[in-house]
């Protein structure tokens, strides 16, 4: 009974070092940065009374140590201050523009698992062949193409010329508030209000920047999803289970996928991880209204407090997705446990 304890204490201990090393993290950087909050806040024509008086109520002027200790207090309490730019607390404006992240990642990352995976171990089947050239050439091009540069072109091509997607955004403007926020994921909610015009307009609108996205993902996941599926083909168990007669498909797509179900459980949580926080040029380009076009449009405001809790919040999700993808781990592999 004392082994799953201390596995616990010794998780729980990790987890909240990984979160006070990322508190010290954006703390120095919010120190580093050649921007003054105090100036971002009462305009460079206030009077040094005010300034002094505003530095004094942001605590600037306490000690280091002291300012940390405050903004680790904060921080544990959902205080991540206000915004300049809007007026209003932090994490209420990261609870409104998340799930415009969450909504296009998630999408990604299924495009990314559901044609991914199949084609690495298409790939791992007929290594050295056309198949296998034809799709590692096509996660070669996702990996070297900059995604900023894939997003101009899906537009130019599929937007300005063929018409086959809306523009930039998440809905057109006609749409706009026809469903209330019960989630924030637009799908979601316009699934829940029945208003499937909304639904469909919001799918339009998702589906090339979810794509490019996607290719993304794909490109990573196939990659990892061949070399692992290569790495089993050539275990002892594959060669006993040909010899006893057991048909090539449950083979490959049940004996030698199964066991890498492990490991790619690994490479797609940081592949979603990877999204979540790696989607800032997706979202300026397609003017997607979420996470990362938040942060952007704060650093160019020097809004260091809402840059600050993003980077907060990007790093809790690194730490939840690898949390989980651990317990997946030791679910689906006993040995780990």
């Amino acid at each position: 009974m004392l082994r799953p304890a201390g596995t616990l204490l010794r998780l729980l201990a990790t987890l909240a070092l990984t979160f006070l090393g990322l508190l010290v993290v954006t703390f120095l950087i919010g120190r580093v940065v050649p921007v003054d909050p105090v100036l971002a806040a009462v305009g460079d024509r206030a009077s040094p009374a005010v300034y002094a008086r505003v530095r004094a109520e942001m605590g600037l002027d306490l000690p280091l140590w002291q300012q940390f200790w405050h903004y680790l207090v904060r921080v544990l309490e959902g205080d991540l201050g206000q915004s300049v730019l809007t007026a209003q607390p932090v994490l209420t404006d990261i609870l409104r523009v998340f799930p415009a992240t969450l909504e296009l990642a998630t999408v990604a990352t299924l495009l990314g698992v559901l044609l991914g995976v199949p084609m690495g171990v298409i790939a791992a089947v007929h290594q050295g062949r056309w198949p296998d050239q034809v799709i590692r050439l096509l996660g070669l091009v996702g990996y070297s193409m900059p995604i900023f540069w894939l997003g101009l072109i899906g537009l130019l091509v599929f937007y300005a010329r063929l018409e086959w997607v809306p523009g930039p955004g998440r809905l057109d403007v006609f749409y706009d508030d026809l469903v209330p926020s019960v989630t924030g994921v637009l799908l979601i909610d316009a699934a829940l209000a029945g208003d499937w015009q909304v639904w469909r307009n919001a799918l339009s609108h998702l589906v090339l920047p979810a794509s490019i996205l996607g290719y993304f993902s794909l490109a990573y996941i196939s990659r990892m999803t061949r070399s692992l599926m290569l790495e089993q083909l050539r275990q002892e168990y594959i060669l006993t289970a040909r010899v006893k007669g057991i048909s090539e498909l449950r083979v490959i797509w049940r004996h030698a996928l199964g066991n890498t179900a492990v490991p790619l459980v690994t490479v797609i949580a940081l592949s979603y991880a990877n999204l979540l926080e790696g989607s800032v040029l997706t979202e300026i380009i397609f003017a997607w209204p979420g996470l990362g076009l938040y942060i952007t449009n704060s650093l160019l405001n020097a809004d260091m407090n809402a840059v600050l809790g993003g980077t907060i919040v990007v790093g809790c999700v690194f730490i939840g997705i690898n949390l989980l993808s651990d317990v997946l781990y030791r679910t689906l592999d006993p040995r780990a446990r």
